[in-house]
């Protein structure tokens, strides 16, 4: 390898950052090559959408999609797609489905669809006259934005109002313009900007010619303008619930024992952050396959809920349960600002096939689906923590990826996967019962 800096690198062509990258970052230049061309699509219309994504694009990286069946939601049946390479996710998914499709399945509601977007700006002056002034030009801004707004709203969307912060407690002269806004079936983050740049315009030239500031307050200075991906009252419920004595199936524990085993392990998960970051990351395990799959964007998700989980000034769980009355439930409330038109939803075909497959939904119908899938599967990792224990299905579902590893040929893998249907899997059994059945073989 000879690894150094380039000049110019987005200005190659997809060949040449190719032997570039392969010649001098990687041991092997002619298997690098191999290995990214191996994943180039046959059909060269659909390579060159997807080359055109991002930006330098040498390949394809692709990612498992599975499909967990039997979600019975709000009573429509949905069968939810999911992208995501960890092991026993979609399985444990589709297996809190179908427990639930019998119990009353899932049920769904949206408590707010309120976006948040923010001008963060210094002022040097006296905050009741940028008060005052703010109040005379708000009009304005609204004003000066509708070229940019007037098809939202049009549609029943668009800026829902505008105020103004003072900040300055926190850091000296900050100050912001806090805006909401209603995006529809759309994500809405180009939208958003592009307003926020233009409110940021209109307060820098109003304030240059009002005349009640002073020289130094007229000179605002704009530090930045950009959607919050925290979004509080974006804000979506699913929830399930049955008689406890329903709850009962397998042998493990009594209905009412494993009932008061799942309230008592989400109780601990919202009193001790170091377990409500696991309990948490399992919920995002089925969020994020969803969101993926569906082409919006899971790092927007993953920080809206995470920061969510934190509002009260300790990071909690996300789900609650309860027993009263007889009735046990299990309900997740969590922000998720989603798009079903606009960027990769209208673009990727997978992500458009995921939309078809879930009968083409709203943005708010598509925050009930994916939220679902957050609570199916924190309900199957819990359930199986209370009772058998979470290593036993998920190495079952893991013993494939080590068989790979092993490079193990089709009659290895059904003679080994026989094997360990009666065995515990851990890798060194995995690697020790490889090894007696190539002696014997």
């Amino acid at each position: 390898m000879k690894m150094a800096p380039i000049e110019g690198f987005s200005k190659l062509t997809k060949e040449e950052k190719i032997d570039w990258i392969s010649t001098k970052y990687t041991d092997n230049s002619k298997e690098t090559k191999a290995t990214i061309k191996r994943y180039w699509n046959s059909d060269e219309e659909l390579q060159k959408l997807h080359d055109e994504f991002i930006e330098n694009t040498i390949t394809n990286f692709y990612l498992p999609l599975g499909i967990a069946p039997n979600f019975l939601i709000n009573d429509k049946l949905f069968a939810i797609p999911m992208a995501i390479e960890e092991s026993s996710v979609v399985a444990a998914a589709s297996k809190a489905a179908k427990f639930w499709l019998h119990r009353g399945g899932f049920k769904t509601e949206v408590l707010g669809t309120e976006k948040i977007g923010q001008v963060h700006f210094m002022y040097k002056g006296d905050s009741q006259k940028l008060e005052t002034f703010f109040k005379g030009i708000k009009s304005k801004l609204l004003e000066e934005t509708i070229p940019i707004t007037k098809n939202m709203t049009k549609r029943g969307g668009g800026i829902t109002d505008i105020l103004l912060r003072n900040k300055s407690k926190e850091l000296k002269d900050y100050y912001q313009l806090h805006c909401t806004f209603e995006t529809l079936d759309a994500m809405g983050a180009n939208f958003i900007n592009s307003c926020l740049e233009q409110l940021a315009l209109t307060l820098k030239k109003e304030a240059l010619k009002y005349s009640g500031f002073s020289e130094e307050e007229k000179d605002i200075e704009i530090v930045m303008s950009i959607l919050s991906n925290y979004v509080p009252n974006c804000l979506v419920r699913a929830e399930v619930s049955c008689p406890v004595n329903d709850l009962k199936e397998g042998n493990e524990v009594s209905a009412l024992e494993f009932a008061e085993k799942m309230v008592r392990a989400v109780d601990i998960a919202k009193v001790e952050p170091y377990r409500a970051v696991t309990h948490n990351k399992g919920i995002m395990n089925g969020i994020d396959a969803v969101v993926l799959a569906t082409g919006n964007d899971f790092r927007a998700v993953e920080a809206g809920i995470h920061a969510y989980a934190s509002k009260d000034g300790q990071y909690t769980s996300l789900t609650h349960a309860t027993i009263e009355d007889g009735i046990f439930r299990f309900w997740i409330e969590v922000p998720l600002a989603l798009g079903t038109v606009g960027g990769l939803t209208s673009l990727h075909p997978l992500a458009k096939m995921a939309l078809d497959i879930l009968d083409r939904p709203s943005a708010k119908e598509l925050m009930q689906l994916v939220a679902v899938a957050g609570l199916a599967q924190n309900f199957a990792a819990v359930r199986s923590l209370v009772t058998t224990g979470i290593q036993q299905g998920h190495m079952k579902m893991h013993l494939m990826n080590i068989l790979n590893q092993m490079q193990a040929t089709e009659a290895e893998k059904n003679t080994l996967v026989h094997h360990f249907k009666k065995n515990t899997v851990t890798h060194n059994a995995v690697v020790e019962a490889m090894q007696v059945l190539r002696k014997g073989q």
